[in-house]
């Protein structure tokens, strides 16, 4: 069986909106998700201008 993949939302914590979404599947393990959220936390952070920890992501739940 094929695991979810799992969405997230990148947020600016100033103003509170969304400012990226990203998907990865469902089948990585704990600390692989975590290295790749904060490689996609740099990539959007260094796009928008912002200090990086001025964002945080959070998972979407359907």
């Amino acid at each position: 069986m094929k695991a979810a993949e799992k969405h997230y939302k990148f947020i600016n914590s100033q103003t509170g909106y969304i400012i990226y979404h990203y998907t990865l599947k469902g089948d990585l393990k704990e600390t692989d998700v975590k290295v790749e959220l904060e490689k996609v936390k740099a990539v959007v952070a260094t796009k928008n201008a912002i200090f990086l920890d001025t964002i945080y992501w959070e998972e979407e739940k359907e």
